[in-house]
């Protein structure tokens, strides 16, 4: 399934920082960056579940937020790209 992560933590606080890496840093194992807080992620249903289960655990619910937008299949279909694209194919060979 595909997904669209996108989050706004407070960062007013350390722990908002403290905050705000962990979970870019939760994004990129599970994702690609698309720009500074938005992630584009490919996963099945399990990893998907462990992923939000992960996220929820870093967030502050009553200062941050949080939103995943899930795809409909097939997700050429329903994206569009204008202007640079630095979207890696996974499934492509990675050496040319």
């Amino acid at each position: 399934m595909h997904i669209v992560v996108t989050y706004d933590i407070s960062t007013e606080t350390r722990e908002g920082r403290r905050r705000l890496r962990r979970l870019a840093l939760q994004c990129k194992n599970f994702g690609q960056r698309v720009q500074k807080s938005v992630f584009e992620c490919d996963v099945n249903p399990m990893q998907y579940e462990e992923f939000i289960r992960r996220l929820l655990s870093i967030i502050e619910k009553k200062e941050d937020r949080l939103r995943i937008y899930r795809l409909t299949e097939p997700k050429e279909k329903h994206i569009e790209v204008y202007g640079l694209d630095g979207t890696v194919d996974f499934d492509a060979p990675l050496l040319v």
